[in-house]
């Protein structure tokens, strides 16, 4: 079987591997995300390196956003308006595909890690789902019919509008719109509203409560206009496991027996459930987007 290269590009950190799927791993690095030039730079060194061993058939990009994931577009491959420093307007898969001279699959984090998922993880055989990641953002994607969320650009599952908790004054993190699902409840918002990071907020601290609330209302939007078959959720914040019983109960209470499910009624545990690649679905979801575009 041919050789893949995939990138997680996340906010914080990126991480290159080298493989064919989760038992077949040969190479990884981890790096944290600086200026592009850098960042990209030691992406491209590291592959470079890998290719020299054996070479790879493509290169698959899951990257932080917003991007431009439509091949048809002039800006197909560039990260748009990120509010991450220095990032907006940034070239990524076409500099990648230069350096490397190979085929290069694109597309957002969150659309990478939920086609990981559904190959080797937690949505297999599922052919309508949304894999939430929760950490220095929120973005969601999945599949709808088999297909990966796309369309007029992709999903921004992190930028939907909630109601407020009773008793949070907070203004929200996020430059756009202040108190959106990833402006009150992303690793940041955690700590400047806490004064400490969430790592270190004790498991029975009042902060996860009013969490589960900003995530609960949040998946119950999803749920009602998605209408997925699961719900996986990844990231940083969700380490914490306490969250997620605490967001189970607060989604079975907000749908108030509306939706009449049997997943939801009676195995939410089984609905709402942490990623089955762990922390590697970003990455692997990577080197399947790029054994998609060989496949091509």
């Amino acid at each position: 079987m041919p050789l893949f290269g995939g990138i997680e590009a996340g906010g914080t950190k990126f991480v290159c591997a080298v493989g064919t799927g989760p038992d077949d791993v040969r190479a990884e690095t981890r790096f944290p995300t600086n200026t592009p030039d850098e960042t990209i730079g030691r992406a491209t060194a590291f592959f470079e390196e890998g290719a020299r061993a054996e070479p790879l058939a493509a290169i698959g990009i899951a990257s932080f956003g917003p991007v431009d994931p439509n091949p048809a577009s002039p800006r197909f491959g560039y990260i748009t308006t990120t509010p991450k420093e220095g990032w907006a307007n940034t070239e990524f898969a076409g500099r990648i595909r230069r350096a490397l001279g190979v085929p290069v699959g694109f597309d957002t984090d969150v659309n990478g890690a939920a086609l990981g998922e559904h190959r080797w993880g937690a949505a297999q055989r599922l052919d309508t789902f949304i894999y939430l990641t929760v950490g220095t953002g929120i973005g969601g994607g999945g599949l709808v019919n088999g297909a990966p969320m796309h369309g007029l650009i992709h999903p921004e599952m992190g930028h939907v509008r909630l109601p407020r908790h009773p008793d949070d004054a907070f203004p929200g993190v996020c430059p756009y719109h202040g108190d959106c699902l990833e402006g009150m409840a992303t690793g940041p918002a955690l700590e400047e509203r806490w004064g400490q990071r969430a790592e270190t907020l004790p498991t029975d601290h009042s902060a996860w409560e009013m969490e589960a609330h900003y995530l609960a209302y949040g998946l119950v939007n999803f749920i009602c206009t998605l209408s997925p078959q699961r719900i996986v959720m990844g990231g940083g914040v969700m380490e914490q496991s306490q969250l997620f019983p605490l967001i189970r109960q607060k989604v079975q209470s907000l749908l108030n027996g509306y939706v009449q499910s049997p997943a939801i009624l009676e195995r939410i545990d089984e609905y709402i459930v942490a990623p089955g690649l762990g922390k590697q679905a970003g990455v692997l979801g990577a080197i399947a987007l790029a054994q998609g575009v060989q496949a091509a």
